[in-house]
């Protein structure tokens, strides 16, 4: 690799945390104003979750058609497209003065996140060959410190400006700042994409051994982004509705939740280096899923007792499950992505956006689905749902050891 190159992946590599921190921030904007938009529009639980659908359709059309895209007209090329439909997304549902238009407005979020995403992993997949330096985790934990901030920013602003003031500063902030970032993104001549040859693409079958071996992957990453997507989308609803926790503080546990993945991503790459990725995605999994549903059996009870003291108690241990949860699906993602990045005879980019169909749809899906469990029967037992995916995730991690 000559000079010329190097600096070029390098400064690839200082861009696409940048930009993961932005989609982040723009895309979980919405996160902790969640509770007045619904309150709002007077939806219920299982309507809420029906209008999630939404984003779940834009999402699985952004990942099936990323992969092919990419090959055709190389990832920074359909960057540039994705860097204007994610903020509109959530520009609008920030202004949504109806159900029709939220909806609109998470379909363009679903479709910008996964045309961003999947590109940008296939960018540092391509990277990370070129410096001989794996950085893909802290990648996501950038995002991570997006989705944290976000967070922070809803929580501390709730009782002074409104949704739409909020979501719209952000979104124009991420589209302002996306474009001179997706810039210093590799160009098509060294991003690994086929060019022509990518018109085949779609004959890669869906079902064969070595192809069996991204199901795995899939629904590992299915499981993370189920409890992922459940964390972000209904955390302020159940401290809100089921522990009475004053409006600002209904953000702590998304924020808990953030915090924690922050940590986890950024130390993923070394421990999966020492213990390898199947011991980290397995018992993270499996403790995280546990503490998280154990903590919201314990906390929301607890919480109805009208007694100050065991309503901060159930706050603490309410924050102590959503932040290992947190820990648990921190490394699961970037790791399940490597996995597929490295199947023989697969191009990464098409090995990422096989796994992304499942699994970035299972982000946006899996809160509907909690939604309609609620409806059934309460939101703190429809959360047992994504604990189960969390565990059943850490399970999946296993065929992540190397032969």
């Amino acid at each position: 690799m000559s000079a010329r190159e190097r600096a070029l992946a390098l400064r690839a590599r200082w861009a696409l945390p940048w930009i993961f921190f932005l989609m982040g921030l723009t895309s979980m904007a919405w996160v902790p104003r969640i509770p007045e938009i619904k309150n709002s529009l007077g939806l219920s639980d299982g309507e809420f979750g029906l209008v999630l659908v939404s984003s779940s359709v834009g999402a699985v059309i952004g990942a099936q058609l990323a992969g092919h895209l990419i090959q055709l007209i190389g990832s920074r090329n359909l960057m540039r497209f994705a860097q204007t439909t994610l903020p509109l997304g959530v520009l609008l549902m920030g202004f949504s003065p109806n159900v029709f238009v939220l909806a609109l407005g998470l379909f363009f979020m679903g479709l910008g996140s996964a045309s961003m995403d999947i590109p940008g992993n296939a960018q540092a997949v391509v990277i990370e060959k070129l410096i001989g330096r794996k950085f893909l985790a802290s990648l996501h934990g950038a995002w991570s410190i997006g989705t944290f901030a976000a967070a922070l920013i809803g929580g501390a602003v709730a009782t002074f400006v409104s949704p739409a003031v909020n979501l719209g500063v952000l979104a124009a902030i991420g589209l302002i700042i996306f474009i001179p970032l997706t810039e210093r993104m590799l160009d098509a001549t060294r991003d690994e994409h086929l060019g022509d040859e990518g018109k085949d693409a779609k004959r890669i079958p869906w079902f064969r051994s070595k192809v069996n071996l991204l199901w795995v992957f899939a629904f590992g990453s299915l499981g993370a982004l189920v409890a992922e997507g459940a964390s972000a989308d209904w955390s302020g609803i159940l401290l809100a509705e089921h522990m009475n926790i004053e409006l600002g503080l209904t953000a702590s546990a998304f924020a808990s939740s953030s915090l924690s993945m922050i940590i986890s991503r950024f130390t993923a790459d070394a421990l999966m280096e020492r213990f390898g990725a199947a011991r980290v995605v397995f018992y993270g999994g499996a403790f995280g899923g546990a503490i998280w549903s154990a903590s919201i059996l314990i906390a929301v009870p607890l919480s109805q007792t009208n007694n100050e003291s065991n309503n901060l108690l159930a706050l603490v241990l309410i924050n102590i499950g959503f932040f290992a949860a947190g820990a648990g699906i921190g490394p699961m993602f970037p790791a399940f992505i490597v996995g597929a990045a490295k199947v023989p005879g697969i191009p990464a980019s098409l090995g990422i956006a096989r796994i992304s169909v499942i699994s970035i749809a299972g982000y946006f899906l899996g809160p509907t689905i909690t939604g309609f469990i609620s409806e059934l029967t309460s939101l703190p037992t429809a959360f047992m749902y994504p604990g189960i995916a969390l565990i059943v995730a850490g399970i999946a991690g296993r065929g992540l050891r190397t032969k």
